[in-house]
């Protein structure tokens, strides 16, 4: 073994470059089986951020079965998902350029079975499905029109030969049209403002005629307090679905013939999770009345299999983050599952139910380094405000490399927020957490209140108090590891995208122990995003906020834009031009705030990207950017070169790092601070100005 060598925390010379971040961030998001084979979707950074539909025919290699100029990706609700379906050897996708539906069949090209609308992606589809006699596709439809945004079921023949017609309409939201296997009945999830699907939504069941009509609806299960998601018809013409009513997402089935409802599983655990995005499938019932599902039990998730009277076995596996399922419904031995850990790459794998053996069907990515440069995560659950507790994942430095200097103690600590803010992080690989630690940062993953994967109740302490809970856990974290004396609490940093970003910039304003702070498309002004972001989520914050009009002052008191003055700590703001999520103009108003209290930041602006940010070279300069900035704020010098951070200071400065940043910051905020010219101050290498000089476009959770 090479000799190591010596390297203060925060300077790790590492392997894992962020062009390795950039080639091991692929990832596999949907699975489905049908007719024989496997399918499923790769989001491929390298190309432009495309989805790529992929088949594996028994015997065969995997294959790309979309033609490279083909997106597979739907916009409803912004986050998509559902965005293909199979029947037989047919394939029926949305394409996102035009959010046209696509049917693709063998050896053929794709062919559009739906119109054009009126404007350009104004018609979107989603999680479709098709009749058993394979005549009609049945989907959720999103018409953007001058009159609006309307959702709906619409059921359009397989061949293109008719328009889509609408069987469903006059509620908020749609989701989850499934058909029972005689073709006979269909099901569907149904919302309204000012909820959210996590909140309440209501399961229907209709008769479903030759023409495709839904003939006599009534309401099986749910309401505004109960959480039904991802109804599912077994082979034998049960209903299955996950309802929240015992306030954990449990397995409940319906008999058509009896009309009972009957409760199968009874975990404190979390089988479903928040209906962010369409396609979801965490569980699977086999002809024989097994049921395999997984499950999130504090945070990770596991494997567990049901017999048929609803005794449950908890399964062994290997990894502690389990995504998606889909089997084959006549072969419970077997299933296959979108699979990772913090040192095992998400994969598509097979997994026996019998023995446990399992062999990967497809690695997202082949990025996969030697486990001594892997951090694993330790679980955490730290005290928190009102004598309730927090949870997150701590990840601790690690370089097989280099060796500590005898002086040298307690490394650096980057706090990571997630969106939603009802996501949830699991111990999955991430090459950016690695990145991180690799070069000797400590993380720490937070699960602040309001997270889900620990019941509703621990969902719904953000009900009202966004911008208190998020960022008294995320606090509270730092201190914990503080006290434990495994991080540096004088070089601590927040980060996070959407939601998380809105947690980075409130924590920096309401808080003293941050150094540092970057927001990936972060919310600045609560009252501007409740006038102008999309459909899905512009009642969102009636829960996590108030009612608006009726508590603006309160969107005022929570918004970090209306308390720049206690802003403390540089920050770094990150922002797709073409965001319609979190328009560019909450990163503006916020940097316009800025550059008027003399505050520093830097600001980059990226053409092409939208919510959440999916191109090669976005991703690769980004990571770059940001270890730049708190190369600079923490007084660090990387081994390697890094692209010059444009931070935008006032007045006079040569000496950036460590205290000139308190002493400007800290000036910048007395009252009667003089006007001066602002000052451009790279950090690095001198980069060209990336910062925003036209209009946004149209385009794409609040979730990273």
């Amino acid at each position: 073994m090479a000799e190591r060598q010596q390297a203060a925390y925060g300077e790790w010379p590492s392997a894992l470059t962020a062009d390795w971040v950039v080639q091991a961030s692929r990832t596999i998001t949907e699975a489905q089986w049908g007719a024989g084979q496997l399918w499923w979707l790769e989001s491929r950074p390298e190309e432009q951020g495309r989805s790529v539909l992929v088949a594996l025919a028994p015997g065969h290699e995997p294959r790309d079965v979309v033609p490279p100029a083909y997106d597979v990706r739907t916009r409803v609700h912004e986050y998509g998902g559902g965005a293909f379906t199979v029947h037989g050897a047919t394939a029926f996708f949305s394409h996102f350029y035009d959010q046209r539906l696509y049917r693709l069949d063998p050896d053929e090209p794709p062919k559009p079975i739906t119109p054009d609308p009126p404007v350009l992606a104004g018609y979107r589809y989603a999680d479709g499905r098709v009749t058993p006699n394979g005549q009609w596709l049945l989907a959720v439809r999103e018409r953007h029109e001058s009159g609006g945004v309307f959702n709906e079921l619409v059921a359009l023949p397989t061949d293109g030969s008719a328009e889509p017609k609408v069987i469903v309409s006059g509620n908020d939201f749609y989701a989850a049209p499934r058909i029972s296997p005689d073709g006979d009945w269909l099901c569907w999830l149904t919302w309204n403002h000012p909820n959210m699907p996590w909140d309440g939504t209501e399961l229907w069941v209709g008769r479903l005629d030759e023409e495709g009509n839904v003939r006599t609806p009534w309401l099986l299960a749910g309401g505004r307090q109960e959480s039904i998601t991802q109804p599912l018809w077994a082979p034998d013409g049960t209903l299955y679905f996950l309802s929240d009513r015992t306030g954990w997402w449990n397995l409940y089935r319906w008999h058509p013939r009896n009309g009972v409802i009957e409760q199968v599983t009874q975990l404190e655990a979390e089988i479903g999770e928040p209906h962010w995005t369409f396609g979801q499938s965490r569980y699977v019932v086999f002809r024989d009345g097994y049921i395999a599902a997984i499950v999130t039990d504090r945070g990770e998730d596991r494997l567990i299999r049901v017999d048929p009277e609803g005794a449950v076995q908890w399964v062994e596996v290997p990894w502690r983050a389990l995504l998606r399922l889909t089997a084959d419904p006549s072969d419970s031995s077997r299933l296959w599952l979108i699979a990772s850990s913090p040192a095992f790459p998400q994969a598509l794998v097979e997994f026996s139910l019998q023995d446990g053996t399992w062999q990967v069907i497809r690695q997202a990515s082949d990025a996969q380094p030697e486990s001594t440069w892997i951090s694993e995560p330790d679980v955490v659950a730290f005290p928190t405000e009102g004598e309730q507790t927090a949870y997150g994942f701590f990840y601790r430095p690690k370089n097989p490399t280099v060796e500590l200097p005898h002086d040298e103690t307690r490394p650096p600590l980057i706090v990571f927020c997630h969106g939603g803010p009802t996501g949830h992080v699991r111990p999955a690989f991430s090459p950016v957490i690695q990145y991180w630690t690799s070069r000797g940062f400590a993380v720490i993953d937070v699960n602040y209140g309001g997270s889900s994967g620990y019941g509703r109740a621990y969902r719904e302490r953000l009900r009202e108090r966004w911008g208190i809970v998020d960022v008294a856990d995320c606090v509270n974290a730092v201190r914990y590891l503080t006290e434990q004396g495994v991080v540096d609490s004088s070089r601590v940093a927040i980060r996070g995208g959407s939601a998380g970003g809105y947690t980075t910039l409130r924590a920096l304003t309401v808080s003293d122990v941050f150094a540092a702070g970057t927001s990936y498309y972060g919310v600045a002004d609560l009252e501007a995003l409740a006038k102008t972001t999309h459909k899905f989520e512009s009642r969102y914050l009636d829960g996590l906020i108030g009612p608006y009009p009726d508590q603006a002052e309160r969107y005022r008191e929570r918004s970090p834009l209306y308390a720049i003055d206690h802003l403390r700590a540089p920050v770094l703001l990150l922002q797709g031009a073409d965001d319609r999520v979190v328009p560019p103009e909450q990163a503006e108003i916020m940097v316009q705030s800025l550059e008027r209290h003399h505050l520093p930041y830097a600001y980059y602006v990226f053409e092409g990207e939208g919510h959440g940010f999916r191109r090669a070279e976005t991703i690769r300069r980004c990571l770059v950017l940001e270890h730049s900035f708190y190369a600079t704020i923490f007084g660090l010098h990387p081994p390697e070169s890094l692209e010059a951070v444009q931070l935008h200071w006032f007045g006079e400065s040569t000496a950036v790092p460590e205290a000139a940043v308190d002493q400007v910051v800290a000036s910048a905020s007395e009252e009667g601070t003089e006007e001066t010219t602002p000052q451009s101050i790279p950090m690095g290498e001198s980069a060209p100005s990336t910062l925003p000089g036209e209009p946004p476009h149209e385009s794409e959770r609040m979730t990273e």
